[in-house]
């Protein structure tokens, strides 16, 4: 796309969508890079990210959360906390924004062919999730794989991303959705009372217990919504994003369910800024996130960070 690999390309904002309001919104940006050669190499694949610059104030790390496609179109989500993320929150459509990339490996969906998916986020961190499962789901590649389960959770019903996307999902009969919304807190922590009304909460000293019938939505964290979901860990594979610390427990809520390291996968970020593995700001030892991942499986991030 240019000879400098640091120099970005300019795209233009097609449309943005408000996600989630309140004191840190989300809005989701699509883009057209500009240049058509820099379209026909800007070929991104689910997992991948790219660098988006506000000119004259920075640039931020985003995952890519659309499927591939050939016409320089990408997709990413943007939670408003900082210098670069409140300048985009700005933007209006048809403003233009630097990108660079795609950069990063991605998830193996050749690899899960034939095998059931279970794709789990928490908060904004379903923003990778949704690459992989807007791939698979997608109508040329559904056949490729079997049942595909979403498992997905946010503070409350307004914190919750693509809300229009999972009403369409409510409707399909090919994949099953579960949602959740967090616990109230009283001054001992969760009361373990219901958040919301029809969002009825689960058992939670023992969330595998929980009763279920044909309510798919809940008061819980995202971790205890696994163990009552309880995915089946044959011949499937898992996809987890969020925080790191939503990531470890709902691993450990998998492993509670018998799933093995190497059936689930996740993303780490790790305050990646060049993208390609120069500046040293994201290694782990000898493994750059934004070169080496940010895709791994769980196996290879306890390697890489035991207490993980």
């Amino acid at each position: 796309m240019t000879d400098n690999v640091y120099k970005p390309t300019t795209a233009t904002i097609k449309s943005i969508q408000l996600e989630a309001g309140g004191g840190r919104p989300i809005r989701t940006f699509k883009i057209q890079v500009d240049e058509q050669e820099a379209r026909d190499q800007f070929l991104h694949k689910p997992g991948q990210f790219a660098i988006i610059s506000y000119f004259g104030s920075g640039e931020s790390v985003f995952a890519i959360n659309s499927k591939p496609n050939k016409d320089g179109i990408i997709e990413f989500s943007v939670m408003r906390v900082g210098n670069v993320t409140g300048k985009l929150h700005e933007l209006e459509e048809g403003d233009k924004v630097g990108v660079r990339g795609p950069y990063g490996n991605s998830f193996p969906v050749e690899d899960w062919k034939g095998k059931d998916i279970v794709f789990i986020g928490a908060g904004i961190g379903v923003s990778p999730v949704a690459s992989v499962y807007r791939y698979v789901l997608a109508p040329e590649n559904r056949k490729d794989y079997g049942n595909v389960t979403v498992i997905y959770g946010a503070r409350t019903p307004k914190d919750l991303v693509f809300k229009d996307e999972f009403k369409t999902f409510e409707e399909r009969d090919d994949l099953d959705l579960w949602l959740c919304i967090d616990w109230k807190f009283g001054p001992k922590g969760p009361t373990g009372e219901s958040a919301m009304k029809g969002w009825p909460a689960i058992n939670m000293q023992a969330p595998g217990e929980t009763k279920v019938d044909s309510n798919r939505k809940f008061t819980a964290f995202v971790p205890q919504l696994v163990e009552v979901v309880k995915p089946n860990p044959e011949n499937a594979v898992a996809v987890t994003c969020g925080p790191p610390i939503a990531i470890k427990f709902i691993t450990q809520a998998l492993d509670k369910l018998g799933w093995g390291a190497d059936q689930i996968y996740t993303t780490l970020e790790n305050r990646m800024k060049c993208g390609i593995g120069k500046c040293g700001r994201c290694n782990i030892g000898d493994v750059y996130v934004c070169k080496h991942g940010p895709v791994f499986t769980y196996k290879e991030v306890k390697d890489m960070v035991p207490e993980f």
